[in-house]
């Protein structure tokens, strides 16, 4: 299992326990509301998507990663998701070592 699978595997651990948030509105909310230690957005997001994601978070001083596509977010998280956001500093570490 390489690294890119164990950080996938995390962010479906990380919803388990309750600390992943997705979706775009309230990704949005939770970065506004500095609640969001970290946000994965696709790589393969809308060009409108993307722009909106990247200035919030350059705003709001979260970091970004955009190692996933649509699809492995998705499969991962278990629905259709281009967005997801990170709420707790342990898990967000974790990830941050794994890419």
């Amino acid at each position: 299992m390489n690294n890119k699978e164990r950080a996938l595997n995390l962010l479906g651990l990380t919803q388990r326990a309750g600390k992943l948030i997705s979706g775009e509105s309230l990704v949005l909310q939770s970065i506004r509301s500095n609640n969001a230690k970290l946000v994965c957005l696709a790589s393969d997001a809308s060009d409108n998507a993307t722009k909106q994601f990247l200035n919030k978070c350059e705003y709001y001083d979260v970091p970004l990663v955009t190692a996933f596509t649509r699809e492995e977010i998705s499969h991962a998280l278990g629905k259709d998701r281009t967005v997801c956001a990170l709420m707790d500093d342990g898990f967000m570490h974790s990830l941050q070592k794994l890419l």
